[in-house]
Order: structure tokens, then C-alpha cells, then sequence
């Protein structure tokens, strides 16, 4: 006997998702629309740091209804058959099955829940493939794929705080001055008049607008109080007119 649901699978369809995370609660953008098809669970945008080397799929709404990716799927499970639908260029299936009260004669239904398809199509939803093939095939492992890596697709929104997050991060790490020598150091002992630095810069800050302004250790007695009012003031002098004629 064959493999009759992998976990992930049956993740998709327990897991809820567009419901507020737990774990980020106080948090904006905290809706769990991402699957985490290794921990099989649903996660928040704030919760992929912590999943970032795992397989994860992101779940979108069509109609009020769950959806994924059909280019993120096909990496998964064999999705022919499925009917397809288009949202903002991108070829999206439903996850689970939408049945219909309203029947139509003519054309194709589904085989599950009798949903009106379109030519050559015969399933609404992934979850409709998925039964009629355990139904009467007893078996899903021919039609599931090795997928081993499964990242986000590029549109994929981060909050704003985990990118301000990541920039300060960066920025720390940017000013940290990889010197052996110690800060202050002295050949004649008195330690007081021959004071070196080594060269820093100041970056200027996300929000507070300080200016860029480097200076060397052989300049940095050269510095007048008349150069920092200077580096620091951005305000340009008073225009003169020329003389009249």
C-alpha cells in the first residue's frame, strides 16, 4: 500500500490561515498566511525568520476561498486535471473543494462536488484530485514530487519593522571597526600628546539626518570649532548682491 497523505497535505487543510498569529499578537500584518509544509503548521509573516530554511508555501484569498500558487504546487503533487484561475498574472489553485447547490447541463463537473469546469478539466481543487485519486486509485505517491527546497516568491510582503530590523542590524555591523591596534596608545609614555585614533566614519542614521563627516588620525588635531559648525550646518550663506555700476 502506497502513501495515502503526506502531513503537509493534510496541513493545508486543518491548519487555519488569515487568522491573527498567536505568538505576535500585538504585532501589524500578524494574519498567518504562509505554510510551513516542514513543522506543518500555519505561520505569520513575523514567524518566517525562525522557518527561513524550511519548505514554505504561501497561501493567498480568491473569492473568499484559500489558494495557492499552481507554479509553487506543481513542485509538490502532480496538479493536472485542476482547473486553474488567474490573479494578478499569476495561475492560482483552490485548496479545498467549493461545492455548488446550483447544477448546469453541459460542459464538465467535478468529480467530487459537481462544481461546472471548463474543458479538459474535471477537478475544482486540489483537495477534489486528492480524494477522487485515493477513492479509486488507493494510492497518492505516483502523483507526489520531490521537493526539497521551497522558498517565497519575491512578492511575498515583510513587514516594515522586521526590514528596519534587518537595516539596524546591518548598520551595527558596518560601524564596528576591525582594528588590532588599541585606541589610545602612547611612545613616549605620557599618553596625553601623541593620542592616535584609528580612521572612523559616521553613518549617517535612518531618521536622524546627522551628516557624513570622516576624519583621519593625522587630521584630527587640524579640527577647528569653525570646521564642525560647518560640517554640521547645511544652511547655505547669505547671498551678496554685486555693486552697482
Amino acid at each position: 500500500m502506497g502513501i495515502k497523505k503526506p502531513s503537509w497535505l493534510e496541513a493545508l487543510y486543518v491548519e487555519k490561515f488569515f487568522v491573527p498569529c498567536s505568538i505576535h499578537e500585538s504585532a501589524k500584518k500578524n494574519e498567518k498566511n504562509v505554510c510551513c509544509l516542514d513543522c506543518c503548521i500555519s505561520i505569520c509573516p513575523h514567524c518566517v525568520i525562525s522557518h527561513r530554511f524550511h519548505r514554505l508555501l504561501q497561501i493567498r484569498r480568491y473569492v473568499y476561498h484559500e489558494v495557492v500558487r499552481l507554479e509553487d504546487l506543481e513542485n509538490l503533487i502532480d496538479c493536472s486535471n485542476i482547473q486553474a484561475y488567474t490573479i494578478n498574472n499569476a495561475k492560482v489553485v483552490f485548496i479545498k473543494k467549493r461545492p455548488q447547490n446550483r447544477q448546469f447541463k453541459g460542459g464538465n463537473y467535478c468529480t467530487s462536488c459537481d462544481r461546472s469546469l471548463q474543458e479538459p478539466y474535471i477537478h475544482c481543487s486540489l483537495g477534489c484530485k486528492v480524494e477522487f485519486v485515493l477513492k479509486h486509485n488507493k494510492d497518492l505517491s505516483p502523483f507526489l514530487r520531490k521537493c526539497t527546497t521551497l522558498q517565497l516568491s519575491p512578492d511575498f510582503f515583510i513587514p516594515q519593522d522586521m526590514a528596519d530590523d534587518d537595516m539596524a542590524n546591518e548598520t551595527a555591523h558596518s560601524t564596528v571597526v576591525d582594528n588590532d591596534e588599541p585606541w589610545g596608545s602612547s611612545s613616549s609614555g605620557s599618553g596625553s600628546e601623541n593620542m592616535s585614533f584609528p580612521c572612523t566614519e559616521f553613518v549617517r542614521k535612518k531618521r536622524s539626518g546627522m551628516h557624513v563627516c570622516g576624519r583621519t588620525a593625522n587630521n584630527y588635531k587640524d579640527i577647528t570649532e569653525e570646521d564642525m559648525a560647518t560640517s554640521m550646518s547645511r544652511r547655505k550663506g547669505i547671498p551678496q548682491r554685486s555693486p552697482l555700476c
